[in-house]
This record gives structure tokens, sequence and C-alpha cells, in this order.
């Protein structure tokens, strides 16, 4: 194990912003189309949870729009604009054409005020201030996100560390031998506003989640979680609720991180990998020297454009490791620490975005791909109403990715090359455009199928409608040349003709349906007539095949 260096011991975090950004698939409705989206049905309800709708800063009270929100505006171009904030207004806009609203709906919930983490058994419990929770609907999208925002004040480097290695777990990976949830805190509490305790981690249930992975081959979450997003429930669960979700990936939830420090350059190289890789590297674990990512840490994860050692430079660095955006620098520096026009605000609106859209991206695609799974894994090809079911699903699912590419689809999100890089960069490392790129090949793979199956049934038609009207072709010729009068059909009483009629009727139904049914057997006996090779005798059996005996 390694020593805790110098600055471990006696650097302290002055404040400390984190941000988690949960992505989870929602579960198709069960209800009639009528109630509404997943959003409607959640705000039709809201006298039964304490979730609330929010507008944006775009109000009609210009009094009431700060210029951080002015600057996270402009720092994106106007199609990542509009999916943020809406199209313009405009009093000289068309009627036939009025102006869209933003595809996201944002819920949030006041009645929790404080965190509190003891983060390993017997430590003093670490009480961090709760600034947003939020859940994030989209138009066209079985997907939510939850965006839970906390902050704290000088905290040692190392709790710090241990904070964002432990916290933001949706279950225990394991039990250590006392019991407690492996890598997971020890307790985390939410406090509500009155200073009452509304729920509390059980990662130490133990039998609790064995139970449910035996009985449900699904995860569990902990209490404390579910809590949360409350009324959605997870899928798998027993309680009540038509608003449900499943987890996308694994347990360790996405996670953004803002360090202001005292003098960020007396870190040591070492420091600095455990706090790039703090979600995933044990703060007690020996540095993996060998590692890929440790040994071209810099290469990988920094973006060091404003890691400038002058005095007029910010000392800030920013990280990526995809999961996981670090942003540290320098208290010295009052612009660093700005929650208005500084590095704070920009960490807080426009990194927040590019991290949320780069999450949403990769989230909504393992949804697209986890769809066709499911519809691949219900298909029945024996029972028509199975295929039925599978086509429409596929088809929904092909439509639906159409405008998730139109609408959420972006490669450019800001001409501002530190944001834009920024973008990039936590892409990259989430594999977004090659996951896009698989999803697209086999979302097209599936709707060529369906479209070769289409034509494959329509060429069927077409030689069953060719057999018959070749059948029909010889009951015209046949009538055309003796006349239609062979038979005295005009004469006789009333009821004669009538009978008569009826019995000609029925015998021409007859031989259509018999053409019909044997469609294919007439289709392979003409094909056989035809061929020249094929002997006398094996045109009779054919012939015999379409007349009721075995096929060939």
């Amino acid at each position: 194990m390694s020593s805790p260096t110098a600055i471990q011991d006696d650097g302290r975090v002055r404040l400390f912003h984190a941000s988690l950004v949960w992505p989870l698939q929602l579960e198709p409705l069960a209800t009639d189309d009528t109630e509404g989206r997943h959003w409607e049905v959640f705000e039709a309800r809201q006298e039964s949870h304490p979730w609330r709708r929010i507008d944006d800063e775009f109000t009609d009270d210009t009094g009431k729009f700060e210029e951080r929100h002015y600057r996270e505006f402009v720092s994106f171009l106007p199609y990542v604009q509009r999916f943020l904030y809406g199209e313009g207004r405009s009093r000289h806009a068309s009627p036939e054409d009025p102006p869209g609203n933003s595809p996201m709906h944002v819920f949030r919930r006041k009645d929790i005020s404080k965190l509190r983490l003891t983060l390993r058994k017997g430590q003093i419990p670490v009480e961090l201030s709760i600034v947003h929770l939020d859940l994030y609907f989209f138009h066209d999208l079985d997907l939510v996100q939850l965006n839970l925002e906390i902050c704290g004040n000088d905290l040692p480097l190392e709790t710090v560390r241990d904070i964002l290695f432990r916290f933001g777990r949706a279950y225990p990976s394991g039990w250590e031998e006392g019991g407690e949830g492996l890598h997971n805190v020890y307790l985390a509490e939410w406090i509500g506003i009155d200073g009452q305790v509304i729920a509390r981690s059980d990662a130490e249930n133990r039998e609790k989640y064995l139970s449910y992975v035996c009985n449900h081959r699904s995860p569990c979450i902990s209490e404390h979680w579910a809590c949360l997003l409350r009324p959605l429930v997870l899928t798998h669960s027993d309680e009540p609720g038509d608003l449900r979700y499943r987890l996308i990936e694994y347990q360790r939830m996405p996670v953004m991180a803002y360090l202001a420090v005292d003098q960020p350059r007396a870190l040591s190289r070492e420091d600095w990998i455990r706090i790039g890789l703090a979600t995933m590297l044990h703060p007690n674990e020996t540095l993996p020297i060998n590692e890929p990512g440790v040994i071209e840490f810099e290469k990988r994860f920094c973006h060091d454009r404003f890691w400038t050692d002058s005095e007029a430079g910010p000392n800030t660095r920013f990280m990526c490791t995809g999961n996981a955006f670090t942003v540290v620098g320098d208290t010295a520096f009052p612009f660093f620490t700005d929650g208005e026009r500084g590095v704070l605000a920009q960490f807080r609106h426009q990194y927040f975005i590019v991290f949320l859209i780069a999450h949403l991206h990769r989230a909504a695609l393992l949804v697209f791909s986890e769809v066709l799974v499911d519809a691949v894994n219900d298909l029945d090809i024996r029972s028509d109403i199975s295929v039925r079911r599978f086509k429409r699903r596929i088809r929904a699912n092909f439509e639906t990715f159409l405008r998730f590419t139109h609408r959420y689809w972006f490669h450019e999100l800001s001409e501002r090359p530190h944001v834009q890089a920024m973008f990039r960069l936590c892409s990259n490392h989430l594999h977004n455009d090659a996951l896009y790129d698989d999803v697209r090949d086999e979302i097209r793979e599936m709707s060529h199928y369906l479209d070769s199956d289409s034509q494959r049934r329509q060429s069927n038609t077409v030689v069953r409608l060719t057999v018959i009207t070749i059948l029909g072709l010889i009951a015209t010729v046949t009538t055309g040349y003796f006349g239609m009068n062979i038979i005295p059909f005009g004469e006789g009483t009333i009821t004669e003709r009538a009978l008569h009629g009826l019995l000609a009727t029925g015998a021409f139904i007859g031989l259509v349906l018999f053409a019909v049914a044997r469609s294919k057997r007439l289709s392979d006996f003409l094909e056989a007539l035809s061929d020249e090779k094929l002997t006398f005798t094996g045109k009779i059996k054919a012939l015999w095949a379409v007349l009721g005996g075995k096929e060939r």
C-alpha cells in the first residue's frame, strides 16, 4: 500500500462540487396512449410526489435572467440551442409554423437539503449541501437522467477522493468480511429541510440483494437511490406503479467533480492520477504503474490548455475519462471560484451540458440496442402474432432512431475550442461514434430483413395470382371459342335459373379456392411443364402432386 504524500495530509479542497448524471431506461407505458408520455403522466400525478416541473431561465421577466444564463446560451451552436431551449420566439412568426419547445423536460425536488456520508465504518460523517436534484425526460426517448449536484467546503483531499470513489454507486458489488458493502459508502443519508432523515442506504442488507438477483436476474438498487426516484420504481420491483425503469449500465454513475485547492502545482503526478482516476482507482490501492491509463495519463485524459504557470494564468486542469469529468484549479485566482462568470459557473452550466449530452448519446444508443435484442429474443417465427409484433417493434425503433439522429445527435456543440474539445474528449472515451455506427448497422440490417421478407411475401402472392390467371385464361379462351351460350342459362323457370346460378357460383368458388390452395404446387407444375429437359414421367408426377399426391 502506498504511503500518502505530504500534500494529501495537509492539502485541503477549499471548494468541492460534484454532479452525478445517472441515465436510466424507462419501460414503455402500459396505459392508454391518451394519458400521455412519461413526463406528462409524471407531471399529472405531482400531488403524490415531491417532484415539480421547472421552466427554463427564459421567462418573461428579464430581471430574472442572469448573465450566467446568457453565457451558457451563447456558448452553443444554434441547433444545440434549439435542443436545449426550444426555437426562437418572434412577433412575426408564421402562425402555420409556430416555434417549438425544447424536447427536454426537467423536474426538480426541493425537500432534501443535505447529504450525510459516513465513508467508512467508524469515521466521522461528512455533510454536503444539495445544490440541485433534477430528473431530465426527453421527447421520443424511453430515457430519464437523474442529476444530483452536491457541494462542500474545506475538505481533506483524501476525503474528496474517497467520496468520488465510493459515492455514486447504485448497489454494492460485494461485501466486506464485516458485512458492509464493498466499495460503497458505509452509510448515506438524505436530510430533509426540517433536519429529519428521509432515507438511508442499505448496502449492508446482503440478503436483499442476493434474493432480488436470484429471483429476477436483475440487480436491485440501494434504498436511498430508490427513494430519490419514486414514483419511478424499478422494473422487477414489487412496488406498485406503471412508471418503471431499469439500469442501462453497471452500478457506477457518471460524475463531474470541481476541486478548488491551494497551490495545485504542488500536487505530484501520483496525486493527479489519483484525482483524475478517482472513480476507478481505490484510494488505498497501490498505483498500478504498468496500466496504460497510468502510463499515458496526461495524453489520454488531460486537457491542459489552461494549465499555465504564469501570474495571469488560471492554473486550471481539465481531466476526463468518459465516466468522470474533473476540474482542478487554484483558489488564488478569483476567476476560478467565480460562480457567475468564472470557471465554477462554466463547470455548473456549459460543461455540465457537455457531459449531459455525451451521456445522453451513449445511454440512448444502448437503449436502442437493448430494444433490438429484446425484440429478437421475443420473436417466435412459428407464431404469426409474434412475427407481427416483432415487425412493429423494429419499425417503431427505426423511426425513433431517425428522430434521435436529427434531433439529438451532434458532433459539433460549440465554436469555442475548449468546450468542443471537452465534448470530443468525453465522447471519444465513451466510444459514442463507434456505438452509433454499430446501432445504425444493426437497425439497418433489421430493416433490410423486414423489406426482403415483405418482398418475398409479395413475390409469393404474385406467383399465386399468376397461376390463377393462367387457369382463368384457359376457361376464358374456351368459352370465347364456343360462345357464352353453350348451356341455355336463360331458359327455364326462375327457380331453375337461380339454382343453376348458385351451383355454378359454388363450383367456380371451389375451383378458385382449390387453385389458391394448390398455387405453389401449380407453380411448380407449370415450371416443370416448361422444363424441356424433364421427362414426360416427371411432368406427370408434378401433375399428381397438384392433384393431391406428395410433393416432389
